[in-house]
């Protein structure tokens, strides 16, 4: 069943959380890397947890890494480690934090090279899944091939994010998503 079929399927709060997300982010192109970088922690934070419990903790997560601004989330130190090993409004997950830190100073050393971690992105385009996988496995902490993908698949770079009848995917593609200028 595709995330497009399995929201039809919800109902009440939980298919609001959810649609919320699936028509009005997920699959759509985003240009600020503070954003790109606040997909990628939740997309981290989510490996052995469902979406929807990412999702209903994704203010807190906004909250907790001071709006993913990259450059003060690379900047933190173990009061801030601890700070966010105590916040019950995120996944308190040192080995996930620990990511989160460390590849807030990858995409600062990714920025200082290529200009932004969207331009770093962009010169990798195209790359099949697996390729992207070990691109970020040697770049990027706590980023398998799940996470990879999901990631790329929630920013445009990847197709499958809405199925072809879903009408979310021809809202997409005046966006430009990567994967349709593949061609």
């Amino acid at each position: 069943m595709t995330y497009c079929e399995a929201i039809q399927a919800m109902t009440g709060e939980r298919r609001a959380l959810h649609a919320t997300y699936h028509d009005h982010h997920y699959g759509f192109p985003l240009h600020n890397d503070n954003e790109l970088f606040g997909r990628l922690i939740l997309e981290i934070n989510q490996a052995g947890l469902s979406w929807e419990t990412i999702l209903k903790k994704e203010a807190g997560f906004r909250a907790a890494y001071h709006g993913f601004d990259v450059a003060t989330v690379a900047a933190y130190g173990e009061a801030d480690r601890a700070r966010l090993l105590s916040d019950p409004g995120i996944i308190r997950n040192r080995l996930k934090v620990d990511a989160a830190i460390a590849n807030a100073g990858t995409i600062l050393r990714l920025q200082e090279s290529h200009g932004s971690f969207e331009k770093w992105l962009e010169s990798h385009h195209p790359k099949p899944k697996e390729e992207w996988v070990r691109l970020f496995r040697s770049t990027f902490r706590f980023t398998g091939g799940e996470i990879t993908g999901e990631f790329l698949m929630s920013i445009g770079y990847l197709p499958g994010a809405h199925a072809p009848d879903c009408p979310v995917h021809a809202e997409i593609l005046p966006h430009q998503p990567m994967w349709a200028q593949s061609g």
